[in-house]
């Protein structure tokens, strides 16, 4: 099973963004699908790798990192194996690269993707 980002680039300050995860060839049903836990990551030069959004599964709560609140918003389609994250009011601080997380811990599935790298600048 392969996680593919897209949509990342270059952005000027207070600029938007949305990402693209999705599971290469549709591997999974939605309802299986929709039974991972699906989360972004993001690492910048030098910095630790930090959580940024989580939706958990089955209730499908959403949870951010305080740094993002209220700027990003994180959703899922199960049908297309798919989950996004639409970045607005970007800082340059928000410069990293930003992978995505599929976890089904009850079956030790663990999924990441290659990451994809947003820049913020001016």
């Amino acid at each position: 099973v392969k996680f593919v980002e897209s949509g990342g680039g270059l952005v000027q300050p207070g600029g938007s963004l949305t990402l693209t995860c999705a599971a290469s060839g549709l591997p999974f049903t939605a309802l299986s699908f929709s039974w991972f836990d699906m989360s972004w990551y993001r690492q910048a030069p030098g910095k630790e790798r930090e959580l940024v959004a989580i939706i958990t599964s089955p209730d499908g709560s959403t949870n951010y990192a305080e740094s993002v609140k209220g700027r990003f918003t994180m959703s899922r389609d199960n049908a297309k194996n798919a989950v996004f994250l639409q970045m607005n009011s970007l800082k340059p601080e928000d410069t990293a690269v930003y992978s995505c997380r599929a976890r089904r811990e009850q079956l030790g599935r663990d999924y990441w993707g290659q990451g994809t790298q947003v820049t913020v600048a001016s």
